[in-house]
């Protein structure tokens, strides 16, 4: 459960950053709720929150690649900002199952967004995942 909180805290200062356009130090800075976790929570939020700040662009290529009818700005924030942290989770966190990343953005969709929004986050998920996993080792 310490993981699910920092993500959803992780989600708000991502959500709040983009909003406000703002650098995410700021939006930190600004919602030190995250301070109230746990350390090891806390350290997942940090590593979370500022790793898929730090590679947006490249995050943001996987998103677009399958969602390529929408331009990546049409999609709703919150949605954007959940893909974005799952995303990252598949790409940079071995010890995260891609199963369980693309579960927890789900449940997070499911919490801030909408049904509707949580199967499309999982139909988006779901083929990155099978793209990661068929690369051979080393790419």
């Amino acid at each position: 459960m310490s993981r699910r909180l920092a993500r959803e805290k992780a989600l708000q200062v991502l959500y709040q950053a983009e909003m406000a356009q703002t650098e995410l130090e700021t939006a930190v800075e600004q919602s030190p709720t995250f301070l109230k976790l746990k350390k090891d929570s806390r350290e997942f939020f940090e590593l979370i929150a500022f790793g898929v700040w730090a590679e947006r662009e490249l995050i943001d290529t996987y998103i677009q690649k399958y969602v390529s009818r929408w331009k990546l700005e049409r999609l709703s924030p919150v949605d954007r900002n959940i893909l974005r942290l799952s995303i990252f989770e598949m790409l940079r966190l071995p010890d995260v199952p891609k199963e369980v990343a693309i579960d927890e953005a789900v449940e997070l969709a499911k919490k801030y967004s909408s049904e509707k929004a949580a199967g499309f986050v999982n139909g988006i998920l779901d083929g990155i995942r099978k793209e990661l996993i068929s690369r051979p080792t080393g790419e």
